[in-house]
This record gives C-alpha cells, sequence and structure tokens, in this order.
C-alpha cells in the first residue's frame, strides 16, 4: 500500500479467520479514515431479456463493495455495467494519496464463469483506474486468468490461543471478568472461526449476569433449529413430517442462512447421531452380521 504500485488482490481463507479486517486495514493504509464513511445504494439493472435486479451496495468515495453472486446467474450482468462505469469515471477526491478506485467483491468463488470471464477483460482493460479485490473461501472455483492477473493472499484460520487471546482483550475493554476456561471453551467451540467466537462471547455475557468458567456457551439460534431439523427426520418419515420440516428449512432459507451450511451442520448432527447409534447397539449389531455371514456361508 506504501508503496504505491498496488495490484490486484485475491485474498482467500476461511470463513471468520478476518480477510475483511485485513481488506479495511488495506484500504485505510491507502486513503486515510476517509475509507470508514460508507453509505449503502439500491442500483437497478437491466438484463437483455428486460427482467430488473435490485442490487445493494456499500461505497465510499474511494472505494466500492459488492456482492454479485446475490443475483445468481445475473451476475455477469451487474459485473459488466458497473465495473465498466466505476471503471470511466474519475477519483472525486483530488487530494487523495491514489488515483484509482477500489472495488471489494465478496464471495468471488460463487461467481458464474461467465461473470467471471467479464471481470477478467475488465481487469486487463480499466487497470489504470481501478484496482480489483477478490475475498474467496478457496481459490479452487476461480479460474485460471483471474488467479495470474492477482496477487494471491492467503488468510489462515486462528489458532485457538490467539482466538483466546482475542477474547482477552475483548473482555478487557468491556470491563468483564477474564475468564480463561471460558475462552478455551469458546475458542474450541467455534471451529477456529474468530468471528463466531466473538458472538458467542457475547451471546454468554448478554444472557448471564455473572460469568465463570463453567458457564454454558448457548447455541445460535438458526443452529439449535438445524439441530431440531435433524431430530425431526430422525424421529419420523411421513408426508406430514416432510411439510414440518420444509417450513423449518424456508424459515433458516429466509434468514440468510446459506443451503451448503444448513446441510452441512444438519449432516454432522445426523451423523453423530448415527454414531451413537452403533456404540449403544454395537453387540446387536456385532451378533447380525455373524448371523448373516453364517447364512452365507450355507449358501
Amino acid at each position: 500500500a506504501q508503496s504505491g504500485d498496488f495490484p490486484h488482490l485475491l485474498v482467500y481463507g476461511p470463513s471468520g479467520a478476518g480477510k475483511k479486517t485485513r481488506i479495511i486495514a488495506t484500504l485505510k493504509e491507502l486513503y486515510g479514515p476517509g475509507v470508514e464513511k460508507i453509505k449503502i445504494d439500491a442500483r437497478v439493472f437491466q438484463t437483455s431479456s428486460n427482467r430488473k435486479l435490485e442490487f445493494n451496495i456499500v461505497s465510499s468515495i474511494y472505494h466500492l463493495e459488492l456482492t454479485p453472486s446475490d443475483v445468481g446467474t445475473y451476475d455477469r450482468v451487474v459485473v459488466q455495467e458497473l465495473l465498466k462505469e466505476i471503471a470511466q469515471t474519475q477519483q472525486v477526491d483530488q487530494s487523495a494519496k491514489q488515483r484509482f478506485k477500489v472495488v471489494v467483491i465478496n464471495e468471488a468463488d460463487h461467481l458464474t464463469r461467465d461473470a467471471q470471464a467479464a471481470l477478467r477483460r475488465t481487469m486487463e482493460k480499466y487497470s489504470p483506474n481501478m484496482r480489483l479485490i477478490l475475498l474467496a473461501n478457496t481459490t479452487a472455483n476461480i479460474i485460471a486468468p483471474i488467479r495470474s492477473r492477482t496477487l494471491l493472499v492467503r488468510v489462515p484460520a486462528p489458532s485457538e490461543d490467539d482466538i483466546c487471546q482475542v477474547l482477552k482483550l475483548a473482555g478487557k475493554k468491556e470491563g468483564w471478568n477474564d475468564c480463561p476456561g471460558l475462552n478455551k471453551r469458546l475458542a474450541k467451540e467455534s471451529g477456529r472461526n474468530l468471528r463466531r467466537a466473538l458472538l458467542m462471547f457475547e451471546a454468554v455475557h448478554a444472557q448471564n449476569e455473572k460469568v465463570s468458567d463453567n458457564t454454558p456457551i448457548p447455541p445460535p439460534d438458526w443452529e439449535a433449529l438445524i439441530s431440531v431439523v435433524a431430530d425431526e427426520i430422525m424421529a419420523e418419515r411421513s408426508p406430514a413430517r416432510i411439510l414440518q420440516v420444509r417450513a423449518r428449512l424456508y424459515d433458516l432459507l429466509t434468514h440468510c442462512i446459506p443451503p451448503t451450511t444448513i446441510l452441512k451442520n444438519k449432516d454432522g448432527k445426523r451423523m453423530s447421531m448415527l454414531c451413537q447409534f452403533f456404540e449403544i447397539n454395537a453387540d446387536k449389531i456385532l451378533l447380525l452380521f455373524r448371523k448373516l455371514y453364517s447364512t452365507l456361508k450355507l449358501l
């Protein structure tokens, strides 16, 4: 940022590792505190079939932040029109340290191939007036031409010790008692996701007047609902139960819980229930296999 030769960036790593935090710090280094003065604009784009797409953009006078994957398969329209418009305009602040604008694209690994191809052409044509910062969980779904035109920055998940230190610092700023045992449990429960650890840390203190190392950690509401869905699926298989489960899943989707997250948590819950079943009925299952083996030998 200080050298003046700022490339396109592809920042990738697991969720909650601190990718967005590092990007904000980089933007502050590039432009100063003005990047924090943001606004949200609603833009309307029109497709070739005359369908109108409403799209929200977070922006300051120095940068823009957008998530084209929100419009699904029409993300190419947003990428083409919006980035072309941005690239053809000059920097508003004539006293800015940098003459280019920065566009931060969230969930770049969820973009369609057409949108990524349009993004590649934009990077080549308008690089003097614009720099792109792409955020992704993995580079596997990013096409090779984009990877070759960006500087790849991997952000690893923080260790449990690092998360404990952050929680200790956050608690100190809030004036809360330091509970090392609770911090360790939060770090382990979060799966090395710092954002999740901080949210659970806040929830524990919001729901309990006195917090100790043994204070229970409440699960997020959406995670508790997924557990209920998994229990209902395993308990009964009927048309009425399907309708009930569908309503719960629809409720999760309307609250912006990604389908992949729902399936991942539901499958994890189901696997733990399956393991518990095998553990309880191990002797019966072993006896069944022995009888089956004996029957096959007779045949």
